[in-house]
């Protein structure tokens, strides 16, 4: 993967861009959220991402998060469109037993939070985010190798171009350093479906 065609759609104060790894160093109160439930809108975290046609490809990145400390610091992968339209996958730390692992995805303005509870101790995780046309698979792995299915979803505004790459963020009083390693781009990963023919 070229990291040369990564740009920030917010830069954050404090990041390193290497050969083989992006070191992202959050700032307190940067979020992504819309709407739902909690009623407010958080639009300000740092995003890194390239652009793209491709209708059908899939995208790896590990993440290491080992001094994330407070509820909510988070980093996984994204794509974001605009403030009202993207999605995202991470493991958000929420106290010294357990952090949720989990996706968001943010269709017109609203956001919806699907997640799973994993053990405090867990301080890597790798992600495969794919692509066929204007629907969106993401998986998770522990290892690199198997990959787990966290979600399949509909993009509204997901058909043509698209942005996709990494984020990092600490919604309360906090601040972390995210690495982000071993990126890859590859022929999609998540096959076309053999079962019921659509209507």
């Amino acid at each position: 993967m070229n990291l040369k065609e990564l740009y920030w759609t917010r830069e954050p104060e404090l990041y390193q861009i290497h050969e083989d790894f992006i070191e992202i160093t959050t700032k307190p109160h940067t979020d992504l959220w819309q709407r739902t439930y909690y009623h407010f809108q958080n639009d300000n975290a740092p995003v890194l991402q390239m652009e793209t046609e491709e209708k059908y490809f899939s995208f790896v990145v590990k993440t290491e998060f080992e001094d994330s400390h407070c509820r909510f610091d988070q980093c996984g992968v994204v794509m974001y469109l605009d403030s009202e339209n993207w999605l995202k996958a991470s493991i958000e730390y929420e106290n010294q037993e357990y952090q949720h692992l989990g996706s968001v995805v943010t269709n017109n303005g609203y956001s919806d939070w699907a997640t799973t509870v994993i053990d405090a101790s867990v301080k890597s995780m790798w992600y495969r985010f794919s692509r066929r046309e204007d629907d969106y698979c993401i998986e998770c792995s522990s290892d690199g190798v198997h990959f787990n299915q966290m979600r399949i979803c509909h993009m509204d505004k997901g058909g043509g171009k698209i942005r996709f790459g990494i984020y990092a963020c600490s919604p309360e009083a906090s601040s972390f350093k995210a690495v982000f390693r071993n990126m890859s781009i590859m022929e999609c990963q998540w096959l076309a479906h053999d079962g019921q023919q659509p209507d």
